[in-house]
């Protein structure tokens, strides 16, 4: 089946916005063994507590409150999956994880999420993608390296990943700039992106590279969005 590159929403922004709108509410699962058994691609978020994810989810989805953020982060301790696809139709779904590394949580619980995330993002047979949101003036974590960690060797298998900076309206140009180019170092071999849903910066891009890894996954090997620069306004 041949694509018309002019409707296409892997390159055109408002067709993979009106995509994105569409996500709904599926499930939420306090354990891995209730999630459901999906055979469409998924797509995962994950990230620490205050990177600002839900906010991310909600900008990307146009929803305001698609994805809730709690007024005690940390707390959330389920996954969430949103369905996407237009006419009722499932063709992916994204897959809201819980934000980790609060200091509040009791360390009993953070271990046990991070046990579940673990797992998940080892053994979830339908992932396609992951989405790692970190606020850039805090830079990487030591839970976000052993995350990245963890899921190199899939990411190597062919596992898409984006390093999403969150809060980019925070940052100078200089500091943005700088932050992306770490970021790309620190992506595993995937990708970086700069976002601020305060500016909608990023928005395009990310849209786009999400409806492609969950559409197209064989074209982002060699695509164009890999080799370009982030904007910085």
């Amino acid at each position: 089946m041949t694509h018309n590159p002019a409707a296409d929403p892997g390159r055109d922004p408002r067709l993979a916005h009106g995509w994105l709108h569409t996500a709904r509410f599926l499930t939420t699962a306090p354990q891995l063994e209730h999630l459901p058994a999906l055979e469409v691609p998924e797509i995962a978020f994950v990230g620490r507590s205050n990177a600002g994810k839900s906010t991310a989810i909600n900008t990307l989805t146009q929803q305001k409150r698609l994805a809730f953020a709690s007024k005690t982060p940390g707390r959330t301790q389920a996954i969430n999956l949103f369905s996407l696809g237009k006419q009722g139709v499932t063709d992916a779904v994204l897959a809201d994880l819980p934000g980790y590394g609060y200091a509040a949580v009791p360390r009993e619980a953070k271990l046990r999420w991070q046990r579940v995330m673990g797992n998940y993002l080892l053994t979830r047979p339908n992932l396609a993608a992951v989405v790692l949101l970190v606020d850039p003036r805090l830079g990487l974590t030591e839970l976000d390296e052993t995350l990245l960690e963890a899921i190199r060797p899939r990411v190597e298998q062919g596992l898409k990943f984006l390093l999403l900076l969150t809060k980019a309206d925070k940052l100078t140009r200089t500091e943005a700039n700088k932050a992306l180019a770490i970021a790309k170092l620190q992506s595993a071999g995937g990708e970086a992106r700069l976002f601020s849903a305060l500016k909608k910066q990023g928005l395009d891009e990310v849209a786009t590279l999400l409806w492609r890894w969950s559409h197209e996954p064989a074209a982002t090997a060699d695509g164009t969005d890999n080799d370009e620069p982030d904007a910085v306004d």
